[in-house]
């Protein structure tokens, strides 16, 4: 059985969770096999082979830390000549796409981005995508070469099948023009307790209904009695009220979580097209004729300040705090 090469996505050793999704999706059309570039390999191999990773490909050195996206086309080209797997599959994040490009103009193989699902029809590996702002789903295949396909986070639950993920060191000697781009200084990221809003399984969305900043804190309670990230409309990081980096829509974070709460928010398409691949979707919202509550599983039509509260509160008596 070919293998399917899957980039890890990791912070030092710490593997992320769509790096377990990828895996999951793997195995379905042939065997799982992670590339991990960059140092803290030995420290994500348990997580990698947790969910199935059968062998981990290793590139390490400075060549793959200080420079950033061609390297990692470099690794897996040469993978790709040298195993001539399946599929290789990347988590849909702003340099994945990149790296995708550059890997499929080196392989001469087509590639497909933000899929949301993956399935084998017909002896090839058919991507689902929400396109024109979410207002089509288009089923694609690769013709040419290798299919090099991005998949956005949460589009499946992760499933543990235990694996061997032996280490496996990868020489590949990296391109001069693969250090166009150089790694100059690294910053860590502060983080609370929330999850990441990309890769949170529920996801939190406040909209211009908060009426405030100080509105918006209802918003991070709800997100808080869920275990979830938060989440903001274009009016409400456009007003100033919460942070940019939060924005959930076509020109902010696209999330896929397994729960996206709207609340507050009318739905215009271009928020909707940043959510809707979500699994459910629940709405609150005073105005009955919102275009969110067209997308929502489960809608209430009320006043989110005596709502939430309500819900909250709810949560807490099931939840036993």
């Amino acid at each position: 059985m070919a293998e399917v090469l899957v980039l890890a996505e990791h912070s030092g050793g710490d593997v992320k969770k769509v790096t377990g999704e990828l895996l999951t999706l793997a195995r379905q059309f042939g065997e799982p096999a992670a590339v991990w570039v960059g140092d803290g390999a030995e420290e994500g191999q348990p997580r990698l082979a947790e969910y199935g990773a059968g062998t981990v490909y290793v590139a390490v050195g400075a060549d793959f830390t200080d420079y950033v996206t061609g390297p990692e086309a470099d690794v897996l080209a040469a993978l790709v000549q040298e195993k001539a797997p399946a599929a290789v599959l990347m988590a849909s994040t702003g340099q994945n796409k990149e790296v995708a490009g550059r890997l499929a103009v080196k392989t001469n193989s087509g590639m497909l981005c933000d899929a949301v699902g993956l399935t084998a029809t017909g002896g090839k590996i058919v991507a689902e995508q929400s396109v024109f702002g979410g207002a089509t789903i288009v089923h694609s295949a690769v013709r040419t070469g290798t299919p090099i396909i991005t998949v956005r986070p949460n589009s499946v639950a992760a499933e543990a099948a235990p694996a061997a993920a032996g280490l496996q060191n990868v020489d590949v000697t990296v391109s001069e023009a693969a250090k166009g781009a150089r790694v100059t200084e690294k910053i860590v990221q502060e983080t609370g307790e929330r999850p990441e809003l990309a890769e949170a399984a529920i996801v939190v969305s406040g909209g211009r209904g908060v009426g405030s900043a100080d509105g918006f804190e209802i918003i991070e309670k709800l997100a808080d009695s869920l275990g979830a990230a938060v989440g903001a409309s274009r009016a409400v990081t456009d007003a100033g009220w919460y942070p940019h980096k939060f924005q959930v829509g076509q020109t902010g974070t696209t999330v896929s979580p397994q729960l996206y709460m709207a609340i507050g928010i009318s739905g215009a398409i271009q928020h909707r097209a940043g959510m809707q691949t979500s699994k459910t979707i629940v709405a609150v919202n005073k105005d009955p004729e919102a275009p969110i509550f067209e997308l929502a599983d489960f809608g209430v039509v009320g006043d989110l300040f005596q709502v939430v509260p309500q819900l909250m509160e709810d949560i807490r008596k099931r939840s036993g705090s």
